[in-house]
């Protein structure tokens, strides 16, 4: 005869089991970034998982290429779009600046998306300065929104205010959980990778923006296709997003909307200027794992 205790355990575990269950598992997206200057390295990023998505460079000598082949073989593709970030150095083509007014900000978006076909989601490629501010982050919802594209905010700082924004416009949106490759070597790729899934076990979902690395794609390459078997489903960064409803009188004149070059400046208390910004240091509670980019 079952010992009732037993079977007693065994129906409190079914309970708290099947919730989960029809709730569906935890699942995770991996956005490698930094596609488009290399072939061979897209090549071997493409070789991954279909559900992989890949994050090309805007006006790169393979952009176009990539973009094309990576949605051929089941891929999503991305905008990695190009902004300011608080330290000074290359951004390369299709950068959005501060100093840009709206007129320039808006054609330069424009132009970006236009040189990546397919895409359908954009992410900021370094931007820890322009990221902070919302009349930047207004204008790049102006395109995205009526665009139907996704963002992910790749959180480069801990002051962004993009996913906010993002929100606030109904755009789908999340952010980056987890950098793989903050330092070189696959000891660095492996524990965050842990902790991604980690992450995604505890709150259903997690998203990890990773580079095309040597030490990054063997790790993915060994890890990936044991993902079902663990009960992790790798899906498309779209997957992972959420849409809120518009706040009325957001953008197109709502909202903050003033450039610094026009007759006042957006909010200090919210968007520090680019010289504070420049001399600042990354908060303690900062989710970056890199220095600000």
């Amino acid at each position: 005869m079952a010992d009732p205790r037993v079977a007693g355990r065994f129906l409190l575990c079914c309970g708290l089991l099947l919730p989960a269950l029809a709730a569906g598992g935890p699942r995770i997206a991996v956005i490698i970034d930094d596609l488009g200057n290399a072939w061979a390295l897209g090549e071997q990023v493409l070789a991954l998982p279909a559900a992989v998505t890949c994050a090309i460079l805007p006006r790169t000598p393979y952009a176009r290429r990539l973009a094309e082949r990576a949605a051929a073989r089941g891929h999503e593709v991305m905008v990695h779009l190009p902004m300011q970030a608080e330290r000074p150095g290359p951004l390369g083509p299709g950068a959005l600046l501060l100093a840009q007014d709206e007129a320039e900000f808006k054609a330069q978006v424009r132009r970006d998306l236009a040189s990546v076909p397919h895409a359908r989601g954009v992410n900021n490629h370094m931007g820890s300065l322009l990221t902070r501010h919302p009349g930047a982050m207004d204008w790049l919802m102006d395109i995205l929104a009526p665009g139907g594209y996704y963002f992910i905010d790749s959180r480069t700082t801990a002051l962004s205010v993009a996913e906010r924004v993002a929100a606030k416009r109904g755009v789908p949106s999340a952010r980056r959980h987890v950098f793989l490759d903050p330092a070189p070597g696959e000891t660095e790729a492996r524990s965050q990778y842990r902790r991604l899934l980690a992450i995604a076990r505890r709150q259903g979902r997690a998203i990890a923006i990773g580079h095309p690395h040597p030490a990054t794609l063997r790790l993915l390459r060994r890890e990936l296709p044991l993902l079902a078997a663990r009960g992790i489903e790798l899906v498309p960064a779209s997957r992972l997003t959420r849409r809120s409803r518009p706040l009325p009188g957001a953008g197109a004149g709502g909202g903050i909307l003033i450039h610094p070059s026009r007759r006042s400046p957006w909010p200090v208390s919210s968007s520090p200027s680019p010289q504070v910004a420049k001399n600042s240091k990354p908060s303690p509670s900062s989710t970056c794992c890199v220095a600000p980019r």
